[in-house]
């Protein structure tokens, strides 16, 4: 091959030592000859360059080469865009790949996504030393490996207060915001069964105007698939495998369920007599039931898996379509979104779930400080199922068993086969028969949630009438959706197995029956409480940013999944109540910013239960809730839709976080302990600090507050000025500072508070605070 070259200023490359080719012209002629492998270079510099620079451009042309075998999938964000034509934004991505291949055509080859509409990247198949001469480029922001993100009703919207039948001269938050009419969210998840009752668009009037999305036809999904209510469709597989794609729609249709799921929790109409087998009956609907439907297809498969790259695309069309709020039902540990602050700068608010790797600290997802992070939690509704043994003593456990066709009223032999592992069932005649699974031990080593589908599976394979589990967590009822047949399975704890085992081992003969489960809702089940599977912080990706932001129901969640409807469970279930709260916030104060809403809502959410009793959080054991379990507290949508006071945000303010996200400053700790979020988080607490604040009133313009501190122990806080006052006419703005000072220099772990601003009538406007104290800056406990 004989390479010629001339350095070029539209190119960008980079040479060692933070040498750059600007201002060399490059001109790439390539000719393949067969009889040698030489590589003749010539350089043509302008007269303002030196040698050194042009032959640092050289050597690094010179060692690149077209796509490869070894190439794989890159995402390379480069910033806001610098065009408004999306068409010149894709010109400026085959010249940047242009001079790294030295053939536009090959430069084309590699990109398998370009984001051209709401910021400047693309996603291109690239060889490890390709990516590093990107990554050098002055404007290139970044280069990361392509990485796969996981996916993450009839009672939950009533048990939140949010209540469609009230009447409108009460003016709760949904007839406030007019039940979300005209709305536009986008759910960026596995797509959409449009034929599901809850997604009716009978009622609704002409789609928004300012909508510029499409419809995006394909396998089972055409023009007629989008109405008045799902008013616009894309799917986006271009960087999925044969494997993954296999046996998928390709198309917006969903196959897992997942999106479809999410998608009515947050704005399905109501529709009525919804059960699961009885069980859960009422109405189902989402929680902003009048707003529409944007559907981004980036999941796939049975299990919902999607690449990095596709969730890009799928942001980018999703800013330029005109979404006023996206909801993202998915993430993955050490991976962090960060192209969604230019959602964020266009106004769209951003929710994401937490991620499901609780009660474990350190696991929650979805940590940068311009998005409301949710964690999961339960609702007031269980369902009770009798258990009789033969000696006629009556138990009690929970189960979805409900259908008639799956009666085993009668006495089945009861039999123990410990923790149901294959040599255990294999040593026992379990057929016809009810299987008591109880190794607490195995319990230990192998969290419920992951024991409970193997062992379902196992217990119906042999041919098993009955299963009865123990387990600690009882936040698992979704996955005895997975009992089919005439199998019933019904979920105990180990006092109720012990009961049982005793009995066993006494008679000789055991039985038992199973009777039908119940609904059971209201004030007699003790929630709300934080799920056990609910991602934890502090973040292990920024521990000054405290996350996760707030919890809402995510806990047998029932809603559509292809034409009927089903429970699921998770903080992706969670995340869907949040962005309906978000949309119905900015239906009713639409000159309200992502920031002011997020503040809405973590400064009126609850730390206390329909009893005035602190929440509690499910664990190994269970525990007061903490600001590392649900943020702020718990939802509360009525009181965020009048809350006094509001810490706002510019969003370009967001922008130097990035640059510290890279260690490209030197007052990074600073700059974001003051950003003005409704929460504080202070990892590393030695003397003394003093972090700032402003608060904005929302509320009545002539309004007084005072501040109360529960301070973290062993922590003084001291707030400057302690009250503020706003006049007519006078600044709606006022900043405080907040001083921490550490009572004992210790390496200690992290202790909890909160600073609340309230007028003594109607708001009290409360952050959540975490101090940990260090001496040495390389010695950490995060317990």
């Amino acid at each position: 091959m004989v390479v010629f070259l001339t350095c070029s200023s539209m190119y960008c490359l980079s040479a060692p030592h933070g040498w750059t080719c600007m201002g060399l012209y490059l001109y790439i002629h390539m000719r393949e000859q067969k009889d040698t492998h030489l590589t003749n270079i010539t350089l043509v510099p302008k007269p303002d360059m030196d040698m050194r620079r042009a032959f640092a451009c050289t050597m690094l042309l010179a060692a690149m080469s077209p796509l490869s075998a070894s190439s794989k999938l890159y995402i390379v964000y480069m910033g806001g865009k610098k065009h408004d034509d999306p068409s010149m934004v894709t010109e400026s991505h085959h010249d940047v790949l242009t001079s790294v291949f030295g053939s536009k055509d090959e430069a084309m080859k590699s990109i398998v996504y370009s984001y051209r509409h709401g910021f400047s990247g693309f996603a291109a198949m690239l060889t490890e030393s390709q990516a590093a001469t990107l990554a050098k480029c002055s404007d290139v922001v970044s280069v990361r490996p392509n990485i796969y993100h996981e996916a993450h009703t009839t009672r939950s919207w009533d048990f939140l207060g949010l209540d469609y039948d009230q009447p409108r001269e009460d003016s709760g938050l949904l007839q406030k915001a007019k039940y979300g009419e005209d709305v536009i969210i986008g759910v960026i998840d596995s797509g959409i069964w449009p034929e599901s009752r809850s997604f009716d668009d009978s009622g609704y009037g002409p789609v928004p105007a300012r909508w510029k999305g499409t419809c995006q036809a394909g396998q089972q999904f055409d023009a007629t698939s989008c109405n008045r209510k799902i008013i616009g469709a894309r799917w986006f597989s271009d960087d999925m495998s044969d494997e993954e794609l296999k046996a998928e729609y390709m198309s917006p249709r969903d196959l897992s369920g997942h999106g479809t799921h999410v998608a009515s929790t947050i704005a399905g109409g109501q529709v009525s007599n919804v059960s699961y087998g009885g069980l859960a009956a009422g109405v189902a609907r989402g929680g902003a039931p009048r707003a529409r439907l944007a559907i981004y297809k980036v999941l796939w498969g049975p299990r919902g898996s999607g690449s990095h790259a596709g969730v890009l695309a799928a942001l980018d069309h999703a800013i330029d379509d005109g979404v006023d709020v996206l909801s993202l039902s998915l993430g993955q540990a050490g991976s962090e979104l960060f192209e969604t602050l230019h959602a964020v700068e266009r106004g769209i608010s951003v929710v994401f779930s937490a991620g499901n790797g609780g009660p474990v600290p350190q696991t929650a997802w979805n940590a940068v400080p311009w998005v409301t992070t949710v964690a999961a939690s339960t609702i007031d509704r269980t369902f009770p199922t009798l258990i009789s043994l033969g000696n006629k003593q009556m138990l009690m456990g929970q189960s979805l068993h409900n259908n008639a066709s799956m009666n085993i009223s009668d006495f089945k032999a009861l039999v123990y086969t410990r923790s149901c592992s294959m040599q255990s069932l294999a040593s026992s005649n379990i057929t016809g028969k009810i299987v008591l699974c109880y190794a607490p031990a195995e319990a230990a080593i192998t969290p419920p949630r992951l024991a409970l589908p193997i062992v379902i599976n196992r217990t119906m394979e042999a041919g098993a009438k009955g299963l009865i589990f123990a387990q600690y967590d009882a936040n698992i009822l979704d996955i005895l959706t997975m009992c089919k047949g005439n199998m019933a399975c019904v979920v105990v704890d180990f006092e109720i197995a012990h009961t049982i085992l005793t009995y066993l081992d006494k008679t000789k003969n055991p039985v038992m029956k199973v009777s039908r489960a119940m609904s059971v809702i209201g004030n007699q089940v003790l929630s709300p409480m934080v799920a056990s599977f609910s991602s934890r912080g502090p973040s292990a990706a920024f521990p000054r940013i405290l996350k996760p932001d707030v919890a809402a129901p995510g806990v047998s969640i029932l809603a559509a999944k292809g034409n009927t409807y089903v429970f699921m469970s998770g903080t992706s279930m969670a995340c869907p109540h949040v962005s309906a709260v978000v949309a119905l916030l900015k239906s009713a104060h639409p000159d309200w910013s992502p920031a002011m809403i997020k503040s809405a809502i973590i400064t009126t959410a609850s730390v206390i239960d329909h009893f005035g009793v602190l929440i509690q959080a499910e664990g190994v054991p269970r525990k007061l809730a903490d600001p590392f379990d649900f943020g702020g507290g718990h939802i509360d949508p009525d009181k965020a839709v009048d809350p006094g006071l509001v810490y706002d945000m510019n969003a370009r303010d967001y922008n130097k976080f990035l640059n510290c996200t890279d260690e490209l400053l030197d007052n990074c700790k600073s700059y974001i302990s003051n950003l003005n979020l409704p929460s504080i988080a202070m990892p590393d607490l030695k003397d003394n600090i003093t972090v700032r604040r402003t608060v904005m009133n929302v509320g009545p313009v002539e309004a007084t507050y005072r501040v109360t501190v529960e301070a973290p122990t062993g922590v003084i806080v001291t707030v400057e000025p302690s009250m503020i006052s706003f006049t007519r006419g006078g600044s709606k703005s006022m900043m405080f500072t907040v001083m921490f000072t550490s009572r004992k220099r210790v390496q200690g772990g992290y202790t909890i508070g909160s600073l609340t601003w309230s007028d003594e009538n109607t708001h009290s406007v409360r952050i959540p605070i975490a101090v940990q104290t260090v001496v040495q800056d390389f010695v950490r406990d995060t317990s």
